[in-house]
């Protein structure tokens, strides 16, 4: 394993981008070798994305050979009406002609009203704790005044997953003790108020009575739910069981129908080093998520990360957190009834009867996708008994079928396999090894499940699956059908009778990206795809107040793909269905998350993560980015100012809907 303080910037790619060694034991498909059958039968019908197979194997359909030749235009009828951007990689970010992107906040820029003028070369805790933090993720828009639904005045809601030491700190050589406090203090999320102006400009708030900083580093998170005060979340710290100190690695999130903001826990297992005894009682526990790795060596000056001192602080990672922005003083809450695994995000739909379903995506190859049923029903009238939503309530797993169905299936202690006989003892056991007891119940191992996001105006469900380069050939299914899958693909999920609660469904695959003019590649897409409009990885997805769909990705690269990251519009209706549309790609080195609509789409938020990052992947730089020779200094180009991740926000030249 390569050590963080020796190659960081290969640490980041192999261990927090999940190009890491899976750690499901089940890798076989759930069900065989009869996915050819069904696959084979499958035709491309009026838009509708085929794919067929045979023995197992993936194969080329006619879509893709059309799709390798298509270079023009869709023709009209389509649900996207903007000029394509040409693909390519270069310094800055670029959008579709006729929008503007401007840089709204970047790391540094001052939160709270006492928050010191961002200086690179004089960073501190104590200041990072009342700045912008590093690699903003998830974006959530909290109109303001509460309750309203305008789309000029917000509370912007952001995470802050990770560290770049080797962009963030001026000649870094390695951890200390002052470069680990500043890190903790720049993972969490900010809250900031922001305000669309006099043009149709926004602007953030430096001094709003709103802002807020969360960190690792400080904040108290409570626990609530079936595992708060379990002996398996009691430390030397909190024998309570009940307070946890910050939160990790938030990667995407949600909103909920009461104006509360979720945070995703995702690659926790970073943070935590030291070893643990053989024989210790969470040792398997801790392998099945990839612990300890240690590479943010934490663990060296914070007992807390050490397994072999602390061995229940990772089971108080690894969650999804509520957090409440309109009250600063609110206490972030982690919701256990959700269930520990690498949340990518936490995607909240309205059921018809009031219930609160929550789909999550668990971030690593060959995991599984859940979704969580309240049990309450959500009161548009009373705001605090919607808090207590998420604490009761059934998660499930999906178990995808070879005819085209898929099962929820309740990982609820006593059913099935999850009994003490298997060394379940209660719904705490069960949720705290979310992963186990998924296993026990022959949950289908998918391709990297990221995020998960459901489509209010259609009931429809996306699945973003970004790779598995661990995939073998003999080991495909027909809901990841290829082995090796480099590229990713993109599953739709139709919910029996349009009601989220169901426990059926049906499943189809919408795009399976890739090249497609490269016939060793497999993709699926529409025929009229351009040069410019296919793309590889999908990470996270958004679906505009009418009901379209917008895909962003964490894996195109100068060296692989020729093209950066970005924004792609994507028809799934109609007959154009399967069509990507290239809007907006990122300066060189970074990934493009967050995706977030104002209520009028007028106005797209994202969050553009660690520019500069893996300089050596980019020919024009060809060599390992650093702070003081970094591949672009975005978004400021200035001699003295290291390259920013920082959120755009994205409007129509002259006003208007986008796209």
């Amino acid at each position: 394993m390569v050590q963080q303080h020796d190659e960081p910037q290969a640490r980041r790619q192999a261990a927090v981008r999940s190009d890491d060694v899976p750690v499901n034991p089940i890798h076989s498909p759930t069900f065989g070798d009869v996915v050819a059958r069904r696959l084979g039968r499958r035709e491309f019908l009026k838009g509708t994305l085929a794919v067929s197979a045979a023995a197992g194997a993936f194969a080329i359909s006619p879509m893709t050979l059309l799709g390798g030749c298509a270079a023009e235009p869709a023709s009209a009828g389509g649900h996207f009406d903007f000029p394509e951007l040409d693909a390519g990689v270069d310094a800055t970010h670029h959008v579709a002609a006729g929008y503007a992107a401007d840089v709204l906040i970047r790391w540094g820029d001052p939160v709270l009203p006492d928050a010191p003028a961002f200086d690179p070369m004089n960073q501190s805790a104590d200041a990072q704790e009342r700045q912008f933090g590093y690699n903003n993720d998830y974006i959530g828009f909290a109109p303001l005044p509460i309750g309203s639904h305008g789309s000029d005045h917000a509370l912007l809601c952001v995470n802050h997953e990770y560290t770049c030491q080797e962009l963030m700190f001026p000649n870094y050589a390695g951890h200390t003790a002052q470069t680990v406090e500043i890190e903790m203090a720049a993972h969490g999320a900010s809250i900031v108020e922001v305000r669309r102006g006099d043009g149709g400009k926004w602007s953030y708030v430096p001094n709003s009575r709103y802002n807020r900083r969360i960190s690792t580093r400080s904040t108290t998170v409570v626990v609530s739910g079936p595992a708060v005060g379990h002996d398996r979340l009691k430390t030397t710290a909190d024998p309570s069981g009940r307070r946890v100190i910050g939160t990790v690695s938030n990667c995407a999130g949600g909103m909920t129908p009461w104006g509360t903001y979720l945070l995703a826990e995702e690659n926790f297992q970073c943070y935590f080093g030291g070893e643990l005894a053989e024989d210790h009682r969470e040792q398997s526990n801790h392998r099945r998520y990839g612990l300890p790795d240690g590479e943010y060596g934490w663990h060296r000056y914070h007992q807390r990360f050490d397994v072999g001192r602390e061995p229940n602080e990772p089971n108080r990672f690894g969650w999804i957190v509520e957090v409440d922005p309109y009250n600063p003083a609110a206490t972030p809450v982690k919701r256990t009834a959700l269930g520990r695994f690498k949340h990518e995000g936490a995607a909240v739909a309205l059921n018809a009867d009031n219930r609160v379903v929550v789909y999550m995506g668990d971030d690593q190859r060959f995991e599984y996708v859940y979704k969580f049923v309240s049990q309450g029903r959500h009161d548009p009238y009373d705001r605090e008994a919607n808090h207590k939503l998420l604490d009761s309530g059934t998660l499930f797993v999906a178990k995808f079928r070879e005819d085209g169905t898929f099962d929820w299936m309740p990982l609820v202690f006593g059913t099935g396999a999850l009994t003490p006989r298997n060394g379940f003892a209660s719904q705490a056991d069960v949720v705290i090894e979310a992963r186990r007891a998924a296993d026990l119940l022959g949950a289908t191992p998918m391709d990297r499940p990221e995020d998960v996001e459901a489509n209010p105006k259609t009931g429809r469900v996306y699945v973003m699956l970004s790779n598995n380069s661990k995939r073998k050939p003999g080991n495909t299914n027909a809901v990841n059908p290829r082995g090796p899958n480099p590229h990713g693909h993109i599953v739709e999920l139709t919910p029996e009778g349009g009601d989220h609660v169901a426990i059926r469904g049906r499943w189809d695959l919408l795009v399976v990206c890739g090249d497609p003019k490269n016939p060793d590649s497999g993709a699926q897409w529409h025929p009229k795809v351009t040069a410019d409009g296919w793309f590889t990885d999908p990470d996270n997805c958004a679906v505009d107040n009418r009901g379209r769909l917008w895909i962003t990705t964490d894996g195109n690269s100068a060296e692989a793909t020729g093209r950066s990251d970005g924004v792609w519009a994507l028809e799934s209706e109609g007959e154009l269905r399967g069509l990507p549309r290239h809007f907006f790609r990122v300066p060189a080195g970074a990934e493009m998350t967050g995706p977030m609509f104002a209520p009028d789409d007028e106005s797209l938020f994202l969050s553009v993560q660690h520019p500069a990052s893996h300089g050596e992947q980019w020919p024009a730089f060809g060599r390992k980015s650093t702070f003081e020779d970094p591949s672009t200094r975005w978004p400021d180009f200035q001699p003295n100012m290291p390259p920013r991740p920082s959120v755009v926000v994205v409007t129509k030249q002259g006003g208007g809907k986008i796209g």
